[in-house]
């Protein structure tokens, strides 16, 4: 089954830190998307990884608080979020400011940062959409 994704782009930083432009798509449903298995958020650190559907790390615990993320996912380009009911929250570092901030990543959505961002956390919430 194809299944559709909505894509959350992490663009240029404001005064105020980050700004997030969201193009949207139809719902998906229960599936694996682009080599990521349901019911994971996996991290692929090149375009070159998200083009092959190759992630090199994936999450998938429900957690109260922040887990650093690993060689394998830490700096990631592009982060999918097959889960259909969890939203998910990434924290990253803006590099040149070394500001920290928060992305919140609905279900079944992709975050694509740009090389001024440096992903460095994910919390996983039972919450089926972001505030």
């Amino acid at each position: 089954m194809h299944t559709s994704r909505r894509v959350a782009a992490l663009g240029m930083a404001s005064a105020a830190l980050a700004a997030a432009a969201i193009a949207t798509a139809p719902g998906a449903a229960a599936d694996s998307y682009n080599g990521c298995a349901y019911p994971r958020v996996c991290f692929y650190p090149t375009v070159t990884q998200w083009n092959n559907g190759a992630p090199t790390a994936a999450y998938q615990d429900v957690t109260s608080s922040y887990q650093n993320l690993g060689p394998n996912s830490r700096g990631a380009d592009y982060v999918h979020n097959t889960r259909n009911d969890d939203r998910v929250y990434l924290r990253y570092t803006y590099n040149p400011t070394g500001q920290t901030g928060a992305l919140c990543v609905n279900p079944n959505t992709t975050a694509i940062f740009n090389s001024n961002f440096t992903v460095t956390g994910i919390m996983i919430q039972t919450a089926s959409s972001c505030p």
